[in-house]
């Protein structure tokens, strides 16, 4: 008789697969995942090494996952404030706040989804992510053109742009390289800085000064 999994093993199965995601994410978070040794995921979910190798075919497929479902956190909170109303530069300017803000608090973790160096597969969810943002800009900056709050423009160009802007305006001050005085001093100055960033994106967005 072929053997046959029971509804039980599956829920076993599942639940291990997801603290081994979660432990690798915590990893992530502390260090980014250059931190996020298999050796210490496996001790954190309290299995065996070779059992993370028995739910993913290999780390790269593991950080995917982790990535995948991080930045998806990241994504649904910005597409929040789309939805929210207002007009079109109103919910972008606070979709780019919070994009920033939140990367601010978590740098550890934004630097890991922003810009540092992974593996391909890990790059392709990377791509992916910036083009989740750049669909909900463009729809936006669509919606703010038939409203006359922004001027015609080619939206799909813009909004990755805009996503480019924030991305790499935010690579220098969570960087870990940066010295612990020089963090320190970025984290003072919070605010003008994610003003700023705002401010260039708008103004390069409407073509009018803020």
């Amino acid at each position: 008789m072929a053997y046959r999994e029971t509804e039980k093993m599956r829920q076993r199965k599942a639940a291990a697969r997801q603290r081994i995601a979660e432990c690798t994410y915590q990893c992530v978070a502390e260090g980014g995942f250059r931190n996020a040794k298999i050796t210490r995921v496996a001790q954190l979910a309290g299995v065996a090494t070779g059992t993370i190798y028995r739910h993913y075919e290999s780390k790269e497929d593991l950080f995917a996952e982790v990535f995948r479902k991080a930045t998806q956190r990241e994504v649904d909170k910005v597409a929040e404030v789309l939805a929210t109303p207002g007009t079109a530069t109103a919910r972008l300017e606070k979709a780019l706040r919070q994009f920033a803000e939140r990367a601010l608090k978590a740098p550890v973790m934004a630097w890991s989804l922003i810009a540092e160096p992974v593996d391909p597969k890990v790059e392709e969810e990377r791509l992916a992510y910036r083009k989740a943002y750049a669909d909900l800009f463009e729809q936006a900056i669509r919606e703010g053109i038939e409203e006359g709050c922004i001027p015609d423009q080619d939206a799909r160009q813009s909004s990755t742009c805009l996503v480019g802007a924030i991305a790499e305006s935010l690579v220098g001050p969570l960087s870990p390289t940066q010295t612990s005085q020089a963090a320190a001093d970025e984290a003072d100055n919070k605010d003008p800085l994610v003003n700023t960033i705002i401010r260039f994106c708008i103004q390069g967005l409407t073509g009018t000064r803020r």
